[in-house]
């Protein structure tokens, strides 16, 4: 009789036949490091950044000193973040959808500035006169 079957093998008024548990099998599943590591999924953007402080040896402007005045990541998709240190206490963030669009705005225009741009590794762009 229907009302005799236990929840769980009832299946929209289906009967599914029972079956005695199997014994676990021993899983397959690598345990090595490097296979464990977190992937990005395939869908997503591309993935890394390189962070970069700005140097200027002169302020034309006279607003935002010398100095180191600029933190910033260039991230893998080529959008860019600053991070201005100037004013005080937190300075003030700008997004660029490229570097090079910074470049145009904040260190091409003024060649005076004579400014440094050192990324993580060491790498150094100048620019400016000399």
């Amino acid at each position: 009789m229907i009302d005799d079957i236990k929840p769980e093998e009832q299946m929209d008024g289906m009967v599914e036949p029972s079956t005695s548990p199997k014994e676990p099998e021993e899983s397959q599943v690598s345990t090595k490091p490097e296979e464990l590591k977190p992937k990005p999924p395939a869908k997503l953007a591309p993935r890394g950044i390189r962070t970069f402080t700005v140097c200027r040896r002169s302020d034309e402007s006279g607003v935002s000193g010398d100095g180191v005045i600029i933190e910033g990541v260039s991230l893998a998709t080529g959008q860019c973040v600053i991070h201005w240190l100037y004013p005080l206490p937190s300075g003030a963030i700008a997004i660029f959808n490229g570097f090079d669009d910074f470049l145009k705005v904040h260190v091409h225009p003024h060649p005076s500035n004579k400014t440094i741009i050192t990324w993580e590794d060491g790498e150094q762009e100048m620019y400016g006169d000399d």
